[in-house]
């Protein structure tokens, strides 16, 4: 009878023991379970959720989570420790830095891709080029008739982004040399939004990242010039982005798209880069209608 409890004991001792081990592999598994957040521009939302489906693809151990907000909510939530990356679609601002600088925090950033700044009106205004003046007429109210820019009889409804987006504080500085934005610019969320309104306004214009006009009916993408006397550019060719012009900046609303974290990164965040810097992060850039590095 003890030889028999003796056996049963070490049986049970053996079944714990087995238990035991696979709860700790299932802890061990679960620890070793990263999760990356990136958060910022809208311009690269779409753009960072793809690198993240590929990346968690071939990473299964690796979770990556992206949200939007504007560049701006994107380096807050770093500053403050609730992302990991900030997506950016424009450089950091003195006063970023300064915040940054006052924690004690060093900041890193790394080029992604290049972007052209779009501007989009009607399919069915006759536009087909703007200077940068015009564009500055326009967008401060000054301009109020597409007819003075060589356009039909049609007063001007501007739409635009709020000012958390990186890509208004761009074309703030760029185009309208810090004056404000027309107070009649409708403010919308998203450049998605901003592409839908001008398909549906006939009196519209708008601005925004290329990959949300580029295949978007409805619209036209206006050509670009610097001075009057300027030869325009176009931030697309044919059916794709005008890759030369953008990298090079002779399309002159380009920017580079930058994902911005800490010095000091958690695991994981070295190897996120890595891929997106590589031949197929890039391939995906190039899918999403923004532009390589190479």
């Amino acid at each position: 009878m003890f030889n028999r409890f003796r056996t049963g004991a070490g049986r049970f001792l053996l079944a714990a023991v087995f238990f035991s081990m696979l709860l700790i592999s299932g802890c061990d598994k679960s620890a070793s379970k990263v999760t990356i957040y990136l958060k910022g521009s809208d311009t690269m939302v779409n753009l960072c959720q793809r690198w993240a489906e590929a990346y968690m693809k071939v990473n299964p151990n690796v979770r990556v989570v992206v949200t939007g907000g504007g560049s701006g909510n994107g380096i807050t939530a770093l500053l403050n420790g609730s992302a990991d990356f900030a997506c950016m679609s424009r450089e950091l601002l003195p006063a970023e830095i300064k915040r940054a600088e006052t924690r004690g925090i060093k900041l890193t950033s790394v080029k992604t891709a290049f972007d052209g700044i779009t501007i989009a009106v009607n399919s069915s205004n006759i536009i087909e080029e703007l200077s940068l003046n015009d564009l500055k007429g326009l967008f401060t109210g000054k301009i109020k008739n597409f007819r003075a820019v060589g356009g039909d009889d049609l007063p001007v409804n501007l739409y635009g982004r709020d000012n958390n987006s990186g890509t208004y504080t761009i074309f703030k500085e760029m185009i309208l040399k810090g004056e404000d934005f027309a107070s009649s610019t409708q403010v919308l969320q998203g450049t998605a939004a901003l592409a839908e309104a001008v398909a549906g306004d006939k009196r519209g214009i708008a601005y925004g990242g290329i990959g949300y006009f580029i295949k978007k009916g409805g619209i036209k993408i206006v050509k670009i010039k610097g001075d009057a006397d300027d030869k325009s550019k176009s931030p697309v060719e044919e059916d794709h982005p005008n890759y030369e012009e953008i990298r090079s900046g002779q399309y002159l609303i380009s920017r580079p798209l930058l994902l911005i974290s800490r010095s000091q990164k958690k695991a994981g965040m070295d190897e996120f880069i890595n891929f997106i810097l590589s031949g197929e992060g890039q391939k995906i850039v190039a899918g999403m209608n923004y532009i390589p590095l190479n």
